[in-house]
């Protein structure tokens, strides 16, 4: 038995590499395993959503990434509850199988043309399907994190918990760099035409193996030690989401946490990782090979980051490196993907800059460039038709109105393209007449300088990997001392239910949603950029209230029965 620095004798403790080791490579896979979907959601859209038109079903593609991020919350309460009665292990051990069985499915699931030849109608059972797996990974990864974050935690000393926790921070960046690594070695060894047919499964795939791997080796860990001490005392709590929840005293920590911490981390964190990730494949047309490249490249160089502020934190404190997290970006973001289309598509910058794009319509007559129902071709209105098109080229333009009844017209350059007036044609005129102004105008941007794709050859790569590295640091800055933030601010009772939810809430709705919001906006605004506006938005407002109402947590106590104290009194 050891006597800690807390005052008190803690129950016999594994190894503390073991430990950190065990709960973090378990994690790694299962991020793996979740962020799989994320990295092939343009394949994803070709076999699940090939019935609608290519703006719509990537949205659609990204609205089904963000399902699993959605059901986090409730993941986060039922395995939290279990957690906190059951006990750490066996609970996050459950949250892994689930996973490894979910994603190990998707790699199985026929597309939409499968179930289409099995009757009219019927190819919307592979994105139902589809969904169902995407919400089973979202419940499990909900259970995942605040079991793992809290189990490293009450091993960790009292000095150390920010260094032993932030090695479960860079789980889901190393997740998503193997995973990266994973697609980008079966990319190369089969043609690009067999990967988008049946190659994206194989990833999905291997998850069975990895599964295997990481359920022996968290059989091999013991209970925590905290919890170990409030089940000898028969102090665990036996109902905890009322007493978390049904606690103002709780709850209070649980909004702070939520609102002044992990809804600003979420934003920051999904930015310089899947923003920036679709942003480069799906706007700056950028080669899928080449940009996930690049992502694990900054992933590489930025990862060591997390451990080091999770470190830092330890010494001078967790709130300030938290919020110095949270301003740069407020303050960069804008300028940064500036900079980043400039490195990674020189022609598209250059081109927007000489011949800028403005399309003339009456706004009434036009459509958000997004239909949930995913039915809706963009075809029945000339501003659609002009819209839908350079939604499609990832051309940024500018929307001018005109009088009721104007047609609508693109300029490029100054020089006007009128759409045709599809109101008033037949199907297949309007069809006809769409091709011809489509080929016009493409052509029109072709000779205004406006690629078709990013020329591999002319990617500063060196600049793109720095600009993403500079988020992956502002990202460090904000998780790194995070988790072990979170575990601080709650008694160790209800402590896996309480800090779990707001950092599901943080990260699966808040930050889950990013690229669905941001890409909607993009398509309905037609600014490229006016996506950027919301992680800017969400992490300015978690500054403000982190700089008011977030405490200094790093000298807490955490241990059960040795006064737990959240800042203004023990309980």
């Amino acid at each position: 038995m050891e006597t800690s620095a807390e005052g008190a004798k803690a129950p016999e403790k594994q190894n503390g590499a073991l430990v950190i080791g065990a709960s973090s490579v378990g994690t790694m896979f299962e991020w793996y395993d979740f962020f799989l979907y994320g990295s092939l959601v343009a394949n994803i859209n070709m076999h699940f959503y090939s019935g609608v038109n290519e703006t719509t079903g990537y949205i659609l593609a990204l609205a089904t990434f963000a399902a699993g991020f959605i059901v986090r919350p409730f993941g986060a309460l039922a395995f939290g509850r279990i957690g906190d009665i059951v006990g750490r292990k066996n609970t996050f051990l459950v949250t892994m199988i689930i996973m490894g069985i979910a994603t190990f499915l998707v790699g199985l699931l026929p597309g939409a043309d499968f179930f289409e030849n099995m009757g009219a109608g019927m190819g919307v059972i592979a994105p139902i399907l589809l969904v169902l797996l995407r919400v089973l990974q979202g419940l499990a990864i909900g259970g995942e994190y605040g079991g793992a974050a809290t189990y490293i935690a009450e091993h960790a000393p009292p000095n150390r918990r920010g260094f032993f926790t932030s090695w479960i921070q860079i789980t889901a960046t190393i997740g998503l760099f193997i995973s990266l690594l994973v697609i980008l070695g079966i990319r190369s060894l089969m043609s690009t035409e067999d990967f988008n047919a049946w190659g994206w499964r194989i990833p999905f795939l291997l998850s069975a193996f990895l599964l295997v791997i990481s359920v022996w080796i968290r059989v091999q860990l013991n209970e925590s030690p905290v919890f170990l001490k409030m089940k000898e005392e028969a102090a665990t709590s036996k109902a905890p989401l009322s007493e978390a929840f049904g606690n103002w005293k709780n709850v209070k920590w649980v909004l702070i946490a939520l609102f002044g911490c992990v809804m600003g981390q979420a934003v920051i964190w999904y930015t310089g990782t899947f923003y920036g990730l679709t942003y480069m494949k799906q706007t700056l047309r950028m080669d899928p090979a080449q940009a996930d490249t690049l992502v694990a490249v900054s992933l590489l160089i930025g990862t060591p980051f997390y451990i080091f502020f999770g470190w830092l934190s330890d010494k001078i404190g967790r709130r300030n490196l938290i919020l110095a997290g949270l301003l740069i970006p407020v303050l960069t973001y804008f300028p940064l993907f500036h900079m980043l289309t400039q490195s990674a598509n020189p022609a598209l910058y250059a081109a927007v800059d000489t011949s800028p794009v403005i399309v003339r319509a009456d706004p009434a007559a036009c459509s958000l460039q997004f239909d949930p129902v995913g039915k809706n071709k963009f075809d029945t209105q000339s501003c659609d038709v002009a819209k839908a098109l350079l939604s499609k080229s990832g051309v940024s333009y500018n929307a001018e109105d005109v009088p009721p009844g104007t047609p609508a017209e693109i300029q490029i350059g100054g020089q006007a393209y009128p759409a045709p007036a599809v109101e008033a044609m037949d199907p297949a005129a309007r069809a006809t007449a769409i091709a011809a102004y489509n080929t016009q105008v493409s052509e029109a941007l072709k000779a205004a300088g406006y690629p078709a794709s990013a020329d591999k050859d002319l990617v500063n790569a060196g600049m793109v990997v720095a600009l993403l590295f500079f988020t992956q640091l502002c990202t460090a800055m904000v998780y790194g001392p995070m988790a072990a933030m979170l575990v601080e601010l709650f008694p160790a009772r209800v402590r896996y239910t309480s800090m779990s939810l707001p950092y599901h809430i943080g990260n699966g709705w808040f930050g889950g949603l990013l690229p669905t919001i941001a890409f909607a906006i993009v398509a309905s605004t037609g600014n490229i950029y006016a996506g950027i506006w919301y992680p800017v938005i969400i992490a300015g407002i978690t500054f403000v209230i982190a700089l008011f109402f977030l405490p200094e947590t790093y000298k807490r106590n955490i241990k059960h029965g040795e006064g737990f104290d959240d800042g203004k009194g023990s309980y």
